[in-house]
């Protein structure tokens, strides 16, 4: 046991020494809670509650800003809806009322520790392997001619503009009546191909070819129309929620295409007819997390030729790459053999121009630590607090300052509190604050994100005292929706 202390004790001043002097103040710090998995069906509401508490108060220790959490995976909902029914990887049984709303209550924990929430659905898919039984609710009960079946599973059919209609509709549904940060969308577009089996949607070509000569085309352009389409859909109820997709890692292989990746595996372009870098340049997405889950030295796809392919093609819009938390540990560096990949795969995320973050694949496995995944985070990469990268293409105006910020004492002691500055609009509400402190004669610098010392969604923070005998500046920022920063607002205390 001594032993592993120390060599754990000498692994974080090793990549101490390689972080960047100075970590980003903004920083998208993502992590993926599926249902599909199974993990909560059956468990009772105590339970289940008492799990997710567990996971987001050790990721928030990890420094996690970002939680995307899966409510659809199946045309089923872990929410209250009027078009589908119960998710059976809740009770077990689709359509069967969990008694609670885990959307609602997600969104009130995540944002109680000021992390995003972003609703995670699947656009297609309609029933997985595992489910036996249908509810009567089910939209494929109600329109079967609707869905096609492949490898065992099944689909909205792609190729019918009714069922593009019907998927806005969910989505303006959630939107609408919830306070989500995001509306996100995995690498599941069209199915995965199945060997030997073509994907049965013939009879839609015939009918809604719009003078495709080429199938595949055909199917690209399907899925091209259903994410202009959820974008602006998005955009109309709510323009400060964020569309944002997590495809597959490869887009191309340079065999394929010349500007394609160095690289050998399935394709998002050729085999999920996903055209990830049209909705990028299109802006139909409002960021990226290509899942780059493979090692740095993989021979058929190796994660820094992945990862500056990404950030060379793709980051017209905000790039965050998707880390697989397993297969980084389980792998060597190949440039350090005393440590895993961690350290190596942080390095290049911090000093590859155009990326802004990452998302951990998943969020259990982050929680269970293995090869002090989650202590690396807490103690060296996520050491300081981190904003939210902006979004300027959706708005770039910054809320006005707080108002009346003051100390005062309270019965558990100093309180540092203001006003909420006033806004003509939601776009310009402040919805949060951020904190710096500084000594009484240090230069404010409100970019040092070391200087944080809370980013909270209330107008008060309790202060350290320490008998008086300390002069310091705090400074108090505001924040909107979509994470632009107020001008500071200054006071001088002693503690």
């Amino acid at each position: 046991m001594k032993i592993k202390n120390l060599f754990f004790i000498f692994a974080l001043f090793v990549v101490s020494l390689t972080t960047l002097a100075q970590t980003p103040k903004r920083e998208f710090r993502g992590a993926w809670i599926q249902c599909v998995n199974g993990q909560f069906q059956g468990m009772t509401v105590s339970k289940m509650q008492e799990v997710l508490i567990s996971q987001l108060e050790a990721l928030q220790k990890a420094g996690i800003n970002a939680i995307i959490f899966q409510v659809r995976a199946e045309a089923d909902a872990l929410y209250k809806s009027s078009y589908e029914p119960w998710s059976r990887f809740l009770t077990g049984v689709q359509g069967k009322s969990p008694q609670w709303d885990p959307l609602q209550w997600m969104i009130d924990e995540c944002h109680k520790r000021n992390m995003e929430l972003h609703a995670w659905v699947n656009p297609y898919r309609a029933k997985t392997k595992g489910t036996i039984a249908l509810s009567p609710i089910h939209p494929y009960n109600k329109n079967p001619e609707a869905f096609v079946e492949y490898a065992g599973q099944l689909y909205f059919n792609p190729g019918l503009p009714e069922n593009r209609k019907y998927i806005c509709k969910i989505i303006h549904d959630i939107v609408s009546r919830y306070d989500v940060d995001a509306i996100h969308m995995d690498d599941y577009f069209y199915p995965y191909p199945n060997p030997g089996e073509d994907f049965p949607d013939g009879v839609a070509f015939a009918q809604y070819g719009r003078g495709y000569a080429n199938k595949g085309d055909w199917r690209r352009d399907n899925v091209n129309v259903l994410i202009k389409e959820i974008h602006e859909t998005v955009r109309k109820c709510k323009p400060w929620v964020k569309f944002g997709v997590s495809p597959f890692g490869i887009y191309r292989n340079k065999k394929s295409d010349v500007n394609g990746s160095n690289t050998n595996g399935l394709q998002n372009y050729d085999d999920l007819y996903a055209d990830v870098l049209m909705w990028i340049n299109n802006g139909w997405v409002d960021y990226n997390i290509p899942q780059i889950y493979w090692e740095i030295g993989h021979k058929a796809a190796d994660y820094e030729t992945l990862i500056r392919w990404w950030a060379k093609h793709a980051s017209e819009r905000p790039l965050f790459i998707g880390q697989d938390v397993l297969r980084t540990v389980r792998s060597v560096d190949p440039q350090n053999p005393t440590q895993h990949q961690l350290p190596a795969k942080m390095k290049l995320q911090r000093t590859i121009s155009g990326v802004q973050g990452s998302c951990q694949w998943y969020a259990a496995a982050v929680v269970d630590n293995p090869g002090n995944y989650a202590a690396l985070l807490e103690k060296t990469y996520h050491r300081y607090p981190a904003l939210m990268p902006t979004s300027p293409f959706m708005d770039d105006k910054v809320p006005a300052k707080i108002r009346k910020l003051k100390m005062m004492w309270t019965y558990q002691g100093p309180v540092l509190a203001w006003n909420k500055p006033k806004a003509k609009n939601e776009m310009d509400e402040a919805v949060q604050y951020v904190v710096y402190r500084f000594t009484n004669k240090e230069k404010i610098d409100i970019e040092d994100p070391s200087k944080i010392v809370a980013i909270t969604r209330d107008n008060f923070i309790l202060l350290p005292y320490d008998e008086g005998k300390i002069k310091y500046q705090y400074v108090v920022t505001a924040l909107d929706r979509l994470h632009n920063e107020s001008k500071p607002v200054k006071k001088k205390v002693k503690l």
